[in-house]
């Protein structure tokens, strides 16, 4: 009986060697060294526990009643517990096998150790005392170090597939388009951000060359990856190379980019691996774009009104020549207007500013629209006598929460725009009462907004080039319309009117 039994225990070791490089799954392969340590030493159950940082924990049972593996979790969890050694863990539950089994069942424990660690222990409950041979525990302990080494091969695996998951999830979810590139520049993985910049799937990605993948439109600002390793880059693990301009796709649009290539070494220096950020600049290509257009714009702006005043300052400065009392106040009153005309432009800059820095808050308070558009309208006829302003608003109608002077600067905005773009005619300020809301028009007869324009009339500097030819202007003046409005929980829109005029509405909740 005894040879055929050490003949079984040989065959267990022998499963134990195939299940080191069959079996991955720490779960799996714990239940698996379990099932073959109760056959080996025929016993009727057992667990394995694992040592973590701060205690034992049971990684697999089998054979166990629910009632005591609930008992023996949080027993082997204690903090005094995982001070215990092994000798001390194997008596521990010798005891308490015997004891919860009234004398009808024993134990054997087996420790796995690796690498001079214990990493865990197998308990087997069985009904017969531990008798064995020196033979018998050298096959015993040969099994137990195959087992241990499953199970750190495992845990290891583990690991790997942790950190690849979590990788693969970080790859994912980065905003940046990421390409990972072998040595000879072919792309490795991509990830899904790059497939969304693009517009192509990972499939028709992974695999190219990096020129099949990243094609310019024209030649960028800065070296391309192949130029730059035609000069020998990377010289050093450090030496990231960065590259802007227009991306080329399918069937999209170029797209404007900024790559950052980073280089990985090995340790003798030969490059392994390169990195590639992709970046969409087009918020900072519109930013600059932005800068230049406020540039020249404020500048055409600004020198127009401080020329006119210098010229009348300086021709009524003049010694030679004794001006009539109506030139000097014609003069007056243009050098008054350019200058009320700077400041208006100052303040529009101040409070385009303001908005930037999210500073521009209304200060609310009751105000009846009727007589606030009846106000600015009575300020405005003198000024356009080609022109009728009409207020029409139903009676009654009813007051809102509101800021009255910035509610009043974007009605200003509106019909100035009309009495720019209108060469005369009826400008009609119009309100509508809704259930949630109010609704406020102003329409004029002029040549109304061209459609390609509509989409932007609200963009910060932005100008028509037909406004740019026929009148002065920063085009700020909608744009703060609109972050008014919007400020007060309402929207403004264009309705277009084909050859009657503009026509642009904003709404205001009420109270």
């Amino acid at each position: 009986m005894l040879p055929d039994f050490r003949v079984r225990q040989r065959d267990y070791l022998l499963e134990i060697a195939r299940a080191l490089t069959q079996e991955l799954d720490l779960e799996k392969l714990l239940a698996r060294i379990l099932r073959i340590s109760i056959e080996m030493l025929a016993g009727q159950a057992g667990i394995i526990a694992l040592k973590e940082t701060g205690g034992w924990r049971v990684g697999v049972a089998q054979g166990i009643p629910p009632a005591f593996l609930s008992y023996l979790e949080p027993l082997l969890a204690e903090e005094q517990t995982a001070e215990l050694n092994v000798n001390e863990l194997n008596r521990m539950l010798k005891e308490l096998t015997y004891t919860a089994s009234m004398g009808l069942l024993n134990g054997v424990g087996i420790p796995l150790e690796a690498q001079g660690q214990v990493i865990g222990f197998i308990f087997i409950f069985r009904s017969y005392p531990d008798l064995f041979s020196a033979n018998d525990k050298l096959l015993l302990q040969a099994f137990a170090d195959q087992a241990a080494i499953a199970v750190v091969n495992a845990r290891l695996y583990g690991e790997v597939s942790y950190e690849k998951q979590r990788l693969d999830a970080l790859l994912d979810s980065a905003a940046d388009g990421i390409l990972i590139l072998q040595a000879d520049q072919t792309v490795e993985r991509c990830n899904i951000a790059f497939e969304r910049l693009v517009g192509r799937p990972r499939a028709e990605i992974q695999g190219r060359k990096h020129d099949e993948v990243i094609r310019w439109a024209r030649h960028p600002d800065g070296l391309t990856l192949e130029e730059a390793e035609a000069d020998g880059w990377p010289l050093t693990p450090h030496a990231h190379l960065y590259v802007e301009g227009d991306l080329e796709r399918a069937e999209l649009p170029p797209l404007p980019v900024g790559i950052t290539y980073a280089p990985l070494l090995t340790a003798d220096g030969k490059l392994r691996n390169i990195f590639v950020t992709v970046r969409d600049i087009t918020k900072f290509r519109t930013a600059e774009e932005i800068k230049n257009t406020f540039v020249s714009i404020i500048s055409h702006e600004l020198k127009t009104p401080v020329a006119l005043i210098k010229g009348y300052v300086s021709t009524l400065r003049r010694e030679d020549a004794k001006w009539d009392k109506s030139i000097v106040q014609d003069s007056l009153a243009v050098i008054e207007e350019e200058a009320d005309r700077l400041a208006t432009m100052i303040e529009d800059l101040l409070d385009a500013s303001r908005l930037q820095a999210g500073g521009l808050k209304p200060n609310l308070a009751d105000v009846s629209l009727p007589a606030l558009a009846e106000r600015i309208a009575a300020r405005f006829r003198p000024q356009g006598p080609n022109f009728t302003i009409v207020v029409d608003f139903p009676d009654p109608f009813p007051v809102i929460l509101a800021d009255e002077a910035r509610i009043g600067q974007v009605l200003s905005n509106l019909i100035s725009n009309s009495m720019k773009y209108a060469p005369g005619g009826e400008i009609r300020i119009s309100g509508e009462v809704r259930p949630k809301q109010v609704i406020v028009t102003v329409s004029d007869q002029g040549p109304g907004i061209d459609a390609a324009d509509i989409p932007h009339i609200f963009d910060r500097f932005y100008r028509a080039e037909n406004a740019i030819r026929k009148t002065k202007g920063a085009g700020l003046g909608l744009y703060l319309a609109k972050a008014i409005v919007e400020a007060h929980g309402g929207r403004i829109w264009v309705d277009p009117q084909p050859e009657s005029g503009a026509r642009i509405c904003f709404s205001l909740p009420r109270p």
